[in-house]
């Protein structure tokens, strides 16, 4: 059964009938194109398909498209553009702290949504902040120091 969802997405108002058991995620790459979010696990364990809902990080691929009409949707590809990278961008590239890259538009929106509820974390907090995004390659040693970089600025 379909039912008619809006969604915003990035500043854009979308409508479309969506399959009541069909994830946000799957919205997002197969109706609306926006591959930045990337499907991981498909169980909320990875964070890879981290988007902002209503400003806060949300594993999209948990999140009924049903659930999330009427809600602001910010995704990897709402976040920098034309001007350039943002902060958070920069700094992960400028610490080295992408490697294969597969996990950093979860990481980046999870960044921003920290940053953006607390602009001065601690360590300890952008941590915790990060525990639901896993990432294989880094050790998260450097995708912490980048965050904490972007806080002292």
């Amino acid at each position: 059964m379909k039912l008619p969802i809006t969604l915003k997405v990035n500043g854009e108002s979308y409508r479309l009938d969506a399959e009541v058991k069909r994830t946000l995620l799957d919205v997002l790459r197969e109706d609306l194109a926006l591959t930045g979010t990337k499907k991981g696990c498909g169980a909320g364990e990875c964070g890879a398909c981290t988007v902002l809902m209503d400003g806060k990080p949300v594993n999209s691929c948990l999140v009924l498209a049903v659930d999330a009409s009427g809600r602001e949707i910010t995704t990897i590809e709402g976040v920098g553009g034309i001007e350039g990278l943002t902060p958070i961008q920069e700094a992960l590239v400028d610490h080295g702290a992408i490697q294969c890259g597969y996990c950093t538009p979860g990481v980046v929106m999870t960044a921003k949504a920290l940053l953006d509820s607390n602009p001065h974390p601690t360590e300890a907090e952008v941590r915790e902040g990060l525990s639901g995004n896993l990432c294989r390659c880094t050790g998260y040693v450097k995708i912490v120091e980048a965050i904490m970089a972007v806080s002292r600025s």
